[in-house]
């Protein structure tokens, strides 16, 4: 498949076109979002920021789903055990 795009087309202007679309291709969009989300590894400062996001949190499940940002987002994809 030859995929081509408008170079000119921003994320503005991508959102607009999503929030045109109907809701179940809305529904796959966002879940395309979440996927791409978790497969993506983070860079030094956006795990720094979560690093001290941990730190600081007083909830311990919140310090959990940070930890599991964390390891999600250094290896990229699902978290290591």
């Amino acid at each position: 498949m030859d995929f081509r795009y408008d170079v000119r087309m921003t994320a503005t202007s991508i959102i607009e076109e999503i929030k045109h679309l109907p809701p179940a291709e809305q529904a796959q969009v966002i879940q395309f979002a979440y996927h791409l989300d978790a497969e993506r590894k983070l860079t030094g400062q956006e795990l720094s920021a979560l690093a001290e996001r941990m730190t600081r949190a007083t909830n311990p499940a919140e310090a959990a789903l940070v930890r599991e940002a964390i390891a999600r987002g250094f290896y990229g994809g699902a978290p290591r055990a």
